[in-house]
């Protein structure tokens, strides 16, 4: 019943993407006539990905959120924001923006001009993000939660804005990921679910911002970075943030050309990688490469 169900679902939610990009992908009068000719077996290619990410998605999310008792639908107001103390929000941001880049370079790949692949790609993203919403609202223990759907719908917009502005593509997400405590104590089947596992990074591209006589002094593939996490969530009133500086390591601005080289060096990009690091709240600790 699970694996029908989710495939029904998600059958019917791909539908409307289809549906509604349908006169854009295949009609010649599209409104960017820099189209080319779409490869459907390429399409099919992503289509068919996409139908297998929802139904894992829904999956692992049955699995890990929506086992228990169910409720008729319903808005979560009590604890949106306490809840992790927040810091669910960067995840839900930093997924619909990680899935907007990566399908975009798929849409690219399959034959979409730029501008048509970010649309599609955001409104997949969010798609399958307000799904995942609306099976909230009816869990009895979470509910829809209008700050994790603002915070998805900024996620899915921000590749969208930097697109258009200079400012905003020299400053960029990324996630890390080490093994709290408590998840070695076998507190989540997934370290994604621990949000003391989770590090939430945003990166400046300093080249970018420096005086034409200037750029040149600063290497490209070293950023300044600002981190996020938090502690002992588990533990009555001693739950506490933490907050860094630090350096990341742009990839994208390391030597070589070679198509499939900057490939990965694009896409391995949105993770944070070990790198020096100050922690200045709630006291200062120097990291050597923190990760």
């Amino acid at each position: 019943m699970l694996r029908s169900s989710a495939i029904f679902t998600t059958a019917i939610m791909i539908v409307v993407v289809l549906y509604i990009s349908s006169p854009y992908l295949f009609c010649q009068d599209a409104p960017d006539s820099s189209i080319t000719n779409p490869d459907p077996l390429k399409l099919s290619i992503i289509g068919g990905v996409t139908t297998g990410g929802f139904i894992y998605g829904h999956i692992l999310s049955s699995e890990l959120w929506w086992k228990g008792e169910k409720s008729n639908f319903h808005f979560e107001w009590n604890y949106d924001w306490s809840y992790a103390l927040g810091s669910d929000k960067f995840g839900h941001f930093y997924f619909p923006y990680l899935a907007v880049n990566l399908y975009t370079q798929a849409f690219e790949w399959a034959g979409l001009n730029r501008k048509q692949s970010m649309w599609y790609s955001a409104s997949i993203a969010l798609l399958y993000q307000t799904y995942v919403e609306i099976k909230d609202g009816f869990s009895a223990q979470w509910g829809f939660s209008w700050g994790d759907f603002a915070a998805n719908t900024a996620g899915a917009l921000y590749p969208l804005l930097q697109e258009n502005s200079e400012l905003l593509r020299n400053i960029n997400f990324k996630m890390s990921y080490y093994p709290s405590e408590r998840f070695r104590n076998n507190s989540h089947k997934a370290i994604i679910d621990d949000y003391e596992s989770s590090y939430n990074w945003i990166t400046f591209d300093v080249k970018n911002f420096l005086p034409d006589n200037l750029k040149s002094y600063w290497p490209a593939f070293i950023n300044l970075t600002i981190g996020h996490s938090v502690k002992r969530l588990d533990i009555s009133n001693e739950s506490y943030h933490e907050l860094f500086v630090g350096l990341d390591w742009n990839l994208e601005g390391l030597p070589g050309d070679h198509w499939l080289l900057k490939l990965l060096k694009k896409n391995l990009n949105f993770y944070h990688l070990p790198a020096p690091t100050i922690r200045i709240l709630p006291g200062i600790i120097w990291y050597g490469l923190k990760f």
